[in-house]
């Protein structure tokens, strides 16, 4: 059976599709019902529609904006001023136009998603070659070690992610490379697998069982936020 496409966080969505916009691939009308897909109203922190924070971009001179995932310890694609890096961090994701100096950063409710507009400085960002690598190989690691502690006992659920079927792929829009497409599909899968086995102790029976758990599953979560990072941030997009 074919896994359902993954959902992008928000900010994945909104970079990926204001991007193609912003270098006229795509319709605004596209945009916005693309954003809209999640059921729920986008709108500014003063109620501006999302049409009027795309204008924004695109006067304060924007030609791509970026997803960041960050965590504590680990601000990955963001480049401050701190008050970003403490938005993003809190939100756990933003939107970077670092060409326009500005970064949208989401507040997601049950119906609607609040975009506030924060300074943003340039950053470094993943290379896609590498971080697709790491991805392969951390996927590959952990799939052996969750093996090896019986995953499919506890958490059948990400054994399945890890040696199933393959979800179908993301709805890209154009502009976007068909690598980038493939390595955010595939980020978003070993992501999902993250979040399954982490749920809660499952059949763990010792700490050392749950350590060994947890040790294969932090790489492949760090591997699939760089990927994902990548996939969706234009500067890193190869030429």
């Amino acid at each position: 059976m074919t896994a359902p496409p993954p959902a992008l966080p928000p900010s994945g969505t909104l970079a990926w599709w204001v991007t193609s916009w912003l270098r006229g691939c795509v319709v605004t009308d596209l945009v916005l019902d693309a954003v809209a897909a999640d059921g729920r109203l986008h709108q500014g922190t003063d109620g501006e529609r999302l049409l009027d924070l795309m204008g924004l971009l695109r006067v304060a001179g924007a030609t791509g904006c970026g997803l960041a995932l960050p965590v504590e310890g680990d601000p990955l694609g963001l480049g401050g001023p701190p008050e970003l890096t403490a938005a993003a961090i809190e939100a756990g994701e933003a939107a970077v136009c670092a060409e326009a100096g500005l970064a949208l950063v989401p507040e997601v409710r049950d119906e609607v998603v609040t975009w506030q507009v924060v300074p943003a400085h340039r950053r470094q960002l993943p290379d896609v070659g590498e971080a697709d690598r790491a991805l392969r190989r951390t996927t590959i690691e952990a799939a052996r070690a969750l093996a090896a502690l019986d995953v499919a006992r506890w958490r059948p659920e990400a054994a399945d992610l890890l040696t199933g079927s393959h979800p179908e792929p993301l709805a890209a829009p154009d502009g976007v490379p068909a690598r980038c497409a493939d390595l955010a599909r595939r980020a978003m899968a070993a992501g999902a697998v993250v979040e399954v086995a982490l749920v809660d102790d499952g059949g763990a029976v010792s700490a050392s069982e749950i350590a060994q758990r947890r040790a294969a599953l932090d790489p492949l979560e760090r591997a699939a936020r760089r990927a994902l990072v990548a996939a969706c941030s234009p500067e890193a997009w190869p030429d």
